[in-house]
């Protein structure tokens, strides 16, 4: 996604919060705020002894759920009323309940809590707000100091501002699980979400194409199984389709090589008529296999060279790549309306502004890529989505909060500098008073890349924000939204979870930064970048250089490692110790957490991960300071000493790489417990592991889980270890030292 300066915000520009809600200040939590909320004072008890009504809804998606999540979170059994007397939440559907203007999406959403000491009445105007008025009920169930469950007395009246609220899905690189899948559509539904962007690539096995799927990819029967659940939570899920850019997931494939936009890996040509077929091909699969669903996202993301190659006859420059754009753009729309959806597109660089005017009016522009295209989309009556990003490139986890003094000597990286609002506040920016205003907007989408392979939970409170302002922009600010999150989604008992949140980003970028980048030898140089063919293709990894090693006979020594990395070895004391605080405050609420147990189990497993690299730094700095005193026992007529030391230098590396891959692999089960191992074998059929052209996607470095552990691997560990035993045989047999304990791996203190 192209999108330039939308999300760099100078500190100047940064709107004050909103002041906390009556409801929050009363100790109330609600993941929307309500819209309108009247508080007539006091509270009351709700407990088992509470009946509810629901007539002819009894077995209504909102009554069913009423029920399911008083059982899971309180243990309450919540039963039907039987005579006169009990106090009683009733259930009903009426039309006009609340009234709404503008879309007819939103009314249909709207409804109206009314909580009293007699009772309580959950009136939505249609199904969906009846659901919606039952998830804001079952969040304000507030937990007594006596342990007894309250409510608020009040009145609400709600609706939302956006009609559409998307979550961003990306599984470019890793496959959910099916159950995993059904509960990430459940806490979906519990903030309000009702769309779900899903970006599958080859994680759908195309009837059509059956190449195009990776091993083990969803079946059309597993997909509608997902749409299904969705929908019965007023949840479209909408498939996003990555073509003609992005296209490596096919063009990887022999039988679909023949497509290629002048021979790169990214981009089917346009100038073929075979690539429409196939994309159309792929459409009609997923449209085929998504029934229920209104809306198709067609992914015109980052076309940087549409119209190049042999096989277009008009020459490739400005003007004929944006034809071309908005001719894709035009066919895409025309095809998938033909079959009942509307279509959601990125209208975005390279199209020109004068060329959007070729696009029908009824394509919802997801990102409003240019300022010159708000006038021209509201002379069509265009509508938009206010488009965020929880993610984009960081590593482990994502920057969910403001990077102000999080650095050592205002060590920061070009890019963490500019990011220093954190992903939350620019999202409270950009929903609440963002240039998407100056348009018509319909809905929000709160991105959450798979790029950089962070795992779907350190999303959360990403996603719930994006619902959250989709429903009610500006309202509340970022602090509040934080603490009611943290609340709402572990339970009321954890503590410290907003200082494990900014613990936990602190640690990645300083993981992130605290490695030397270097010119890939193992990666070609890709076809191009958005500035053009050529241009910006080299590809850097991620590497330490080894410890110096001691010169045979003599053992002369000079050090280079802990010279080179002082300021890595600064960083890694000052994060070992706040890891081991990260990691115990941690380990105290997962004792504490009612619920999202798993969530902490992968912040733990990325806090370990990230904990040993402290290990690591510091580990090879004390060996080679080992190693230099074995360098002065040598000079001093030592050889018993200057052997011990080398030992000591040998198995410390020893430990630090055993301990590297423990943790490695404690990441790997952990993650996998909820998705499918990355680039699996089934049945036979092996996954075709190739690279983006123009992206240089850290997840996608290898088939498998493997990148998070190259770095490591790169150092070259275990020949540097191999060369040191051979120095230490040498050395001790020319001075007639035996060789005790070598190779006997443990971590020095």
């Amino acid at each position: 996604m192209r999108v330039v300066g939308i999300f760099l915000l100078a500190a100047a520009s940064v709107l004050a919060d909103a002041p906390p809600t009556p409801l929050y200040l009363g100790g109330y939590s609600v993941i929307p705020t309500p819209q309108k909320v009247v508080l007539q004072g006091g509270e009351m008890r709700f407990d088992a002894n509470w009946r509810y009504e629901a007539g002819a809804l009894a077995k209504h998606m909102a009554v069913r759920w009423l029920a399911t999540d008083l059982r899971e979170f309180h243990s309450m059994v919540l039963r039907p009323a039987s005579g006169a007397g009990a106090k009683t939440v009733r259930l009903a559907i009426a039309k006009d309940t609340v009234e709404v203007k503008g879309d007819p999406e939103l009314r249909e959403q709207a409804y109206r809590l009314r909580i009293t000491p007699q009772g309580v009445e959950i009136t939505g105007n249609a199904d969906a707000g009846l659901f919606y008025g039952v998830q804001t009920f079952l969040q304000l169930l507030k937990r007594a100091p006596d342990g007894g469950l309250r409510l608020p007395v009040a009145t609400i009246e709600d609706w939302p501002r956006l009609a559409l609220r998307f979550l961003h899905w990306d599984t470019k690189h890793h496959q959910d699980r099916m159950q995993t899948i059904k509960r990430y559509l459940d806490w979906s539904a519990r903030f309000k979400a009702n769309m779900i962007g899903f970006e599958l690539e080859d994680k759908f096995a195309y009837p059509s194409n059956p190449a195009i799927g990776a091993p083990g990819a969803f079946t059309p029967a597993e997909l509608q199984e997902i749409v299904n659940y969705g929908l019965e939570r007023f949840i479209q899920v909408v498939p996003i389709v990555q073509a003609p850019a992005h296209m490596a997931y096919v063009l990887k494939h022999p039988q679909y090589a023949r497509l290629k936009a002048d021979g790169n890996n990214y981009q089917s040509c346009l100038c073929l008529e075979d690539t429409y077929k196939l994309i159309f091909q792929m459409y009609d699969d997923l449209l085929a296999a998504t029934k229920g669903v209104k809306y198709f996202h067609v992914s015109t993301d980052e076309i940087y060279y549409a119209g190049i190659g042999g096989n277009c006859l008009e020459p490739y420059n400005p003007v004929n790549r944006s034809l071309k754009w908005a001719e894709f753009a035009q066919r895409a729309r025309d095809h998938v309306v033909s079959r009942g959806r509307r279509m959601l597109a990125w209208l975005e660089y390279p199209l020109l502004p004068g060329h959007l005017e070729r696009l029908p009016a009824d394509i919802i522009d997801g990102v409003m890529g240019e300022q010159e295209y708000i006038p021209i989309e509201n002379k069509k009556g265009m509508r938009q989505l206010a488009y965020v990003s929880m993610q984009g490139a960081e590593y482990l986890f994502p920057d969910h909060f403001n990077y102000q003094g999080a650095f050592s000597e205002g060590w920061a990286t070009e890019f963490e500098q500019g990011m220093a609002a954190g992903r939350l506040r620019q999202a409270y920016e950009t929903i609440g008073k963002g240039r998407v205003w100056k348009a018509n907007p319909i809905g929000v989408f709160g991105a959450a890349w798979d790029d950089s392979g962070l795992h779907s939970e350190t999303f959360w409170l990403g996603w719930s924000a994006v619902a959250r302002w989709g429903w009610n922009p500006g309202t509340p600010g970022v602090e509040q939204h934080a603490a009611e999150f943290m609340n709402f989604y572990y339970g009321s008992r954890t503590t410290g979870m907003v200082e494990i949140y900014g613990m936990m980003q602190r640690q990645a970028r300083s993981w992130q930064r605290t490695w030397d980048r270097v010119v890939s030898r193992t990666r070609s140089p890709g076809y191009g970048t958005s500035d053009g063919k050529g241009i910006g293709t080299q590809r850097f990894d991620m590497t330490l250089a080894a410890p110096a090693k001691p010169q045979p006979g003599d053992l002369a020594f000079q050090p280079r490692f802990a010279p080179n990395y002082a300021k890595f070895l600064a960083e890694a004391r000052a994060r070992s110790a706040e890891n081991e605080q990260l990691l115990h405050l941690l380990a105290a609420n997962l004792l504490r957490a009612e619920r999202n147990h798993y969530n902490l189990e992968v912040f733990t497993a990325l806090a370990e991960f990230i904990g040993h690299h402290w290990d690591l730094i510091a580990g090879l700095a004390d060996a080679e300071r080992a190693l230099e005193r074995a360098s002065a026992a040598a000079k001093k007529g030592d050889p018993r000493r200057a052997v011990g030391e080398m030992v000591r230098a040998h198995n410390a590396v020893e430990g630090l790489e055993r301990e590297g891959a423990e943790r490695f692999a404690q990441l790997t089960a952990v993650f996998e417990k909820s998705r499918y191992p990355k680039g699996r074998e089934v049945a036979g059929r092996k996954f075709v592991h190739v690279f983006d052209d123009t992206k240089d996607h850290w997840a996608d470095r290898t088939a498998d889980l493997g990148y998070l552990h190259a770095p490591e691997r790169s150092i070259g560990l275990d020949a540097w270890r191999k060369d040191l035993s051979g120095i230490i045989q040498t050395y001790a047999k020319k001075y007639n030292v035996p060789v005790r304990g070598l190779g006997e791996a443990r971590l020095e203190e």
